[in-house]
C-alpha cells in the first residue's frame, strides 16, 4: 500500500508512514490532508480520498537526529543511481579505500558502483587505477533526506521537500530504471587530469 509524507505543524518533513496511519491521523483531526492520492477507500456509508501528504494540526517537538542512516537506498539516492566511476547504472555499493586496506563504512567513504567498476577497482585504491571522482562523497544534509533516504518517493512531495534541501537526489534519482546499459560500459563521467602541463591524460580503465 502507498505510502504518506508526514509534516509538523510548521512543514517541516518528519518522515513517511502507512496510508492506514495517515488516514486514522486525519479521521482524529490530528492532521489534515494537503494533498490527495489516486486512491479512494470506501466503508459501507461512504468514500474517502486517501492522502499522499498530511500535516499535524500541532507542532512536534523532535528530539536531535543525529546523521542520515547510511542504506544501500540513501547511498544510490544520493549518487543518482548511477556509478560514480563510470556513470552506468548502480548495482553495488563500494569502499572508495577498500575495507581491507583500513577504510570505513561511512558516507565520506561509500559510493555507489557498478558491477563492472566494483570488480575492476577490487582493493585497489583509485591512484593505482588512475580513477578520479568529479566529487567527493560526503554524508548528505537537510530535513528531506529523512524521507529521501527510506527510497519511497511520490511527485507530490517535492513542493514539500524542496525547501529542506536533496530536492536534486529525489528528482533524479525517482526516474531512473535501474537498469544495466546491455553490458556496454558509457564514457566515464571524469578523467584522471594531466599532473603537468604538456602530460596526456590516460583514459579511465574499464
Amino acid at each position: 500500500m502507498p505510502h504518506v509524507l508526514v509534516l509538523n505543524a510548521s512543514y517541516e518533513p518528519l518522515g513517511v508512514v502507512s496510508m492506514r496511519r495517515a488516514l486514522i491521523l486525519v479521521l482524529n483531526h490530528k492532521a489534515i490532508s494537503l494533498e490527495d492520492s489516486e486512491i479512494t477507500l470506501h466503508s459501507a456509508t461512504s468514500a474517502v480520498s486517501a492522502p499522499s501528504v498530511v500535516r499535524l494540526t500541532r507542532f512536534v517537538r523532535v528530539p536531535y537526529r543525529g546523521p542520515v542512516p547510511l542504506t544501500r537506498r540513501a547511498l544510490f539516492a544520493r549518487d543518482h543511481g548511477r556509478c560514480v566511476y563510470c556513470g552506468a547504472a548502480a548495482t553495488s555499493v563500494d569502499h572508495v579505500i577498500p575495507r581491507s586496506r583500513g577504510g570505513q563504512h561511512r558516507w565520506d567513504n561509500v559510493v555507489a558502483a557498478c558491477r563492472r567498476c566494483n570488480h575492476t577497482k577490487a582493493d585497489r585504491h583509485l591512484a593505482d587505477l588512475g580513477w578520479r571522482m568529479k566529487h567527493p562523497p560526503a554524508a548528505p544534509a537537510g530535513l528531506a533526506w529523512r524521507v529521501i533516504g527510506t527510497g519511497i518517493k511520490d511527485p507530490r512531495w517535492r513542493p514539500y521537500l524542496e525547501p529542506y534541501g536533496g530536492l536534486e537526489q529525489f528528482r533524479d534519482f525517482e526516474h531512473r530504471d535501474h537498469t544495466d546499459h546491455g553490458g556496454a560500459l558509457p564514457a566515464p563521467l571524469t578523467r584522471p587530469h594531466p599532473a603537468h602541463r604538456g602530460e596526456r591524460p590516460e583514459p579511465l580503465s574499464a
